[in-house]
C-alpha cells in the first residue's frame, strides 16, 4: 500500500492515490476527491513528494516565487540536499534543464521573451487557415478510409505538423520527431525505470545531434521559420547559447503537440461517453470553443505538474522545507467543488471555467492559444465532415499517469 501523510486530523485510506495503479490511472478523480476533503497539502512516500490537490493552492503556487522548476540557478544539489542525476542521464539532463519550461529568471526571462515573439496572438491567428485546411484534409481522408484510429490519422499528424512547419523542420524529417518526443516525455513520470531512462537519453542524443545539423544549415541559408529567427538573435548578441536554441526547439516540439494529441483523442472518448452531449455539440457547432475548455478540465492532460520549494513555506499549518518538491495536481484542482459547480458533470456549455491545464504564472503555456486553434479545428472538421463519427472498439489507456493519453481510438463515420 502507497504511505501517504497529510496535514489533516484524520489519515487517508492508504493506498487511494497510487499512480502506479491501473485502476487508479483509469480514474484518478475519486482519489482526488478524497484527498481534498482530508486536506490541502499531503506527504507521499514513494515519491517524496508533498501532493497539493486543491485549485486555489495549485493557483496560487504556481505564482509563487518561492517555488521553482529547478533550484540549480541558486543552490548546487549537495546545497539542496539532492544527489546529481547519474552521469548516463547526462544527455536527457542537459537538454531538459536548458528549455525554458526548467530554467528560472534571468534565463527563463531572455528566453521566453525571444520566442513568444511567435505565439503572439496575431501570429497564432495567421496560422488558422493553415491548421483548419490541414484539418479538414486529415479529416478528409479519414472518411474516405471510412474510419480509421483517430490518433493516428488526425490527433497526432495536425499538430505534429503545425509546429514543425513554425520550426522549420523539413516534412521529410518529420518522422521520428514523434518517436522522440515519446521517448523523452517518459522522464516526466513519476519515478520512471531504467528502461525508461535509457530510451530518453538515446532519443535526446538523436534529436540533438539531428538539430544541430538543421541549425548548422540554417546559418547557412536562413529561411522563414522560428529556428532561423532564435539564430539570428543569437548571432546578433549573447541571448541563445546553441544548447539553449537545441532545448528550446525540443521543448517546443513536444509542448506543442504532445497535449494536443492526449486531448483530442481522449476528449472525443469522453464525447463518446456522454451521448448527450455529444448530441448537443452535434446540433450546435456554437458550442466548439467551451467544449475545448470543458473536456480540458474534465479529464486534463497533464495531471501533475512539479516545483522545487526554493525556501520554507507554509501550507494550512504544514511547512514543506527548503529542498522539498510539491506536486500539483491538475487533475484534481480542476474538479475542485470549490471552484466548479457539479465538477464530475461533463458540461460543454459551462460558461464560468478557470481551469488551470494550461499552469500559470511565468511558465503558463506559451503554445495556449496554438493548443486551442488546432483543438476547435479538428473538433469543428469531425463534425462536419464525419456527423456519424462513432466508437468501433474501446480504447487502451495508455500506462503513465502524469501524461494522461490513450494507445489509440478506432472510429467509423
Amino acid at each position: 500500500m502507497a504511505a501517504l501523510e497529510t496535514s489533516a486530523a484524520q489519515p487517508p485510506a492508504p493506498g487511494a492515490f497510487d499512480p502506479w495503479d491501473p485502476a487508479f490511472v483509469a480514474d484518478p478523480y475519486p482519489a482526488y476527491e478524497e484527498l481534498r476533503a482530508r486536506g490541502r497539502v499531503h506527504h507521499y512516500e514513494p515519491t517524496n513528494q508533498w501532493l497539493v490537490p486543491r485549485h486555489a493552492d495549485v493557483s496560487a503556487l504556481l505564482r509563487d516565487r518561492r517555488l521553482g522548476r529547478t533550484y540549480q540557478h541558486r543552490f548546487t544539489h549537495e546545497d539542496f540536499g539532492r544527489t546529481a542525476p547519474p552521469p548516463e542521464q547526462e544527455p536527457f539532463h542537459v537538454l531538459n534543464d536548458h528549455g525554458m519550461l526548467d530554467l528560472e529568471p534571468p534565463d527563463h526571462t531572455r528566453i521566453r521573451r525571444l520566442v513568444s515573439k511567435a505565439f503572439t496572438p496575431r501570429t497564432v491567428e495567421r496560422l488558422k487557415p493553415y491548421v483548419e485546411g490541414l484539418a479538414g484534409e486529415l479529416v478528409g481522408r479519414l472518411v474516405e478510409a471510412g474510419g480509421g484510429d483517430l490518433l493516428t490519422d488526425v490527433a497526432e499528424p495536425l499538430p505534429v505538423a503545425v509546429i514543425a512547419e513554425m520550426l522549420g523542420i523539413p516534412e521529410s524529417d518529420r518522422a521520428p520527431l514523434r518517436p522522440w518526443s515519446a521517448d523523452i516525455c517518459g522522464m516526466y513520470e513519476l519515478n520512471p525505470s531504467e528502461e525508461v531512462a535509457a530510451r530518453a537519453v538515446r532519443a535526446s542524443v538523436e534529436f540533438t545531434e539531428y538539430l544541430r545539423v538543421l541549425i548548422e544549415a540554417r546559418r547557412k541559408e536562413p529561411a522563414d521559420d522560428l529556428i532561423s529567427g532564435l539564430i539570428a538573435a543569437h548571432d546578433a548578441g549573447d541571448r541563445l547559447t546553441e544548447q539553449e536554441m537545441i532545448s528550446t526547439c525540443v521543448l517546443l516540439l513536444n509542448a506543442g503537440h504532445e497535449a494536443t494529441v492526449n486531448s483530442t483523442v481522449t476528449g472525443w472518448w469522453n464525447l463518446f461517453r456522454h451521448p448527450a452531449q455529444l448530441a448537443d455539440l452535434r446540433a450546435d457547432h456554437t458550442l466548439i470553443p467551451s467544449a475545448v475548455e470543458e473536456l480540458l478540465r474534465y479529464d486534463t492532460p497533464l495531471q501533475l505538474f512539479e516545483r522545487w520549494v526554493l525556501d520554507d513555506i507554509e501550507i494550512d499549518g504544514t511547512t514543506v522545507p527548503r529542498g522539498a518538491e510539491i506536486a500539483m495536481l491538475f487533475g484534481s484542482a480542476n474538479r475542485d467543488a470549490e471552484v466548479f459547480a457539479s465538477p464530475d458533470t461533463l458540461d460543454l456549455s459551462r460558461a464560468e471555467n478557470p481551469h488551470i491545464s494550461f499552469s500559470a504564472g511565468i511558465h503558463y503555456c506559451i503554445g495556449a492559444p496554438l493548443a486551442r486553434i488546432e483543438l476547435a479545428a479538428s473538433m469543428k472538421a469531425l463534425l462536419t465532415r464525419a456527423p456519424g463519427l462513432r466508437l468501433t472498439e474501446e480504447p487502451v489507456r495508455k500506462p503513465g499517469f502524469v501524461i494522461r493519453g490513450l494507445e489509440g481510438l478506432k472510429v467509423a463515420v
